[in-house]
Order: C-alpha cells, then structure tokens, then sequence
C-alpha cells in the first residue's frame, strides 16, 4: 500500500500559525499542493515563507485570504486549493477559536452565537463545499479540528465545547452520509498545545498545573503531535478510518477536564 501523498491537493485553514501551520508544512513536506488560509494576508504571507525551503518534491505552498463565516470565501478558498489538479483531496477544517469563557449566569449571547459560528458552523461550510472539489478528485479526507473540550467537561469553557462537540457529530454524519463517495471524515481532539493561542497557559500558573494533573503523559502537547495525527487521517494509510473523534491529549480524556474559572482566581478550588 502507498503511503504517499505527492501530488496531492490540500486546503488547511486558519493555516497562517499554530497547528495550522505546523499540518500545512507537514503536508507539503510531503509532497502535497497545499493551501493555507485565513483572515490575515500578512500573516499567511509569513506562513507561506516559513514552509518554502520545507516543501517536498512535487509539493507546493499557496496562500488565500478567506474567513470560514462567510460562505462565498470558503467557496472560493476551496476553488483556489483545487486548481493544481481540478479536485480536493485533503481538507483539515482547522480554523476556531473562542469568544466566551466563563459562567453561565454571565454569558454575552453574542459571544457565543460568535462561538458557534466561527467553530461550527465554519466547519460545516467547509465540508459543504468541499464535497463537490473531493468527488471530483475521486475521494478525499476531510478532518475536523474539535478539542478535549467537546469530549468531557472543561469549566467555564463551555460555550467553545459546545461547539467543538457540534463538529464531531457534524463530522460522524459527514461519514457516514459520504462515505460511498470515497469521502471519509474524521475530527481530532488536542488537548493542551503549547502554541500562540496557549501561550499564556502553557507560561505556567494553576490552569496548567490542572491540566498536567489530569494527563497520565503529564506534558503539554506540541503543534507537530496534533500535525502527525492530522497526517495519518489525510493520508492513504488511514484508509479504512471514518467516523473517528481521536484524542490527541497525553491521555486527558482519561481524567478529568481543566478549570478555566482558575484563570480568574475563581477555581473550584480557589
């Protein structure tokens, strides 16, 4: 069986840093005609000269801006991954984020109407138009980025788990419903990544203290763990693998979920 995955078309957005960036560089080391994107030119622009001098023979680094919300930008970013050879074979529905952490007696319904949006219904609109570009190149992967926080519980960080659990049954559905196309669709769920976006929580203070006691690996994750997983998914040799929601956590899914309200001095302990 062929593990490789050269020539191969790939969209991974929200692309330009973190995990984004670390699966982009890893697929196009591979030889994969990967496109980033996101909502910031500069920053993907960085990202783009960042993977050149990594990309592998028969790869290649592009970049569009596109924001997942808004339908016709997927669309379009989605087109743009696809010229290199008329079909989509590889998307990792990367991009999300959080607009709310804290209780629920406090909660701004914008902030997690913006929660929703961002993370779930992106992911969606990113499946949605994938589907065509995938039948064209005859079958495809498609991953969807959850978190630890939509398997089990993390306090305060609800309305972004919420969320997160929404993509795993999006992506369950997608399996099933596509998989006669060749299409098969799978999510993974970091747990704590020591990137841009957790660097204030991976400095060190009792938030993390919380998460390594409740990780048997008891280390924070980096980009290229969740890069690694990503790659098998994308690739031939997870062939017969649809449906999955993996954990990629050091073994948190086995304890218990972080207290966010320790960010606030307002722990369960505190």
């Amino acid at each position: 069986m062929t593990t490789s995955i050269t020539g191969r078309t790939a969209l991974v957005t929200g692309g330009g840093s973190g995990i984004g960036l670390a699966t982009a560089r890893r697929l196009a080391a591979d030889g994969a005609h990967v496109a980033i994107c996101g909502r910031t030119e500069a920053k993907l622009a960085a990202a783009v000269e960042a993977i050149g001098q990594a990309v592998g023979e028969g790869g290649s680094i592009r970049h569009v801006v596109a924001d997942v919300t808004v339908e016709d930008d997927v669309a379009a970013a989605v087109g743009f991954a696809a010229e290199p050879t008329g079909g989509l074979s590889i998307l990792f529905a990367n991009a999300g984020g959080s607009s709310h952490i804290g209780p629920f007696e406090s909660a701004d319904a914008g902030a997690i109407r913006a929660t929703v949006d961002l993370n779930l219904v992106g992911t969606m609109l990113c499946i949605k138009h994938a589907v065509p570009a995938m039948r064209a190149a005859g079958g495809g992967s498609i991953i969807g980025m959850s978190s630890g926080a939509g398997a089990f519980p993390h306090r305060w960080l609800w309305a972004y788990g919420a969320a997160k659990a929404g993509i795993d049954m999006v992506c369950r559905s997608a399996a099933e419903e596509l998989g006669a196309d060749g299409i098969r669709v799978n999510s993974v769920q970091p747990g704590i990544v020591d990137d841009e976006l957790m660097s204030s929580i991976t400095a060190g203070g009792p938030l993390l203290d919380d998460y390594l006691a409740g990780m048997p690996l008891g280390r924070v994750g980096t980009v290229d763990d969740i890069a690694e997983a990503v790659r098998f998914l994308a690739g031939p040799e997870s062939s017969w693998i649809t449906g999955v929601n993996l954990p990629i956590d050091g073994g948190h899914h086995l304890r218990h979920g972080a207290d966010y309200g320790l960010l606030f001095g307002a722990g369960r302990t505190g």
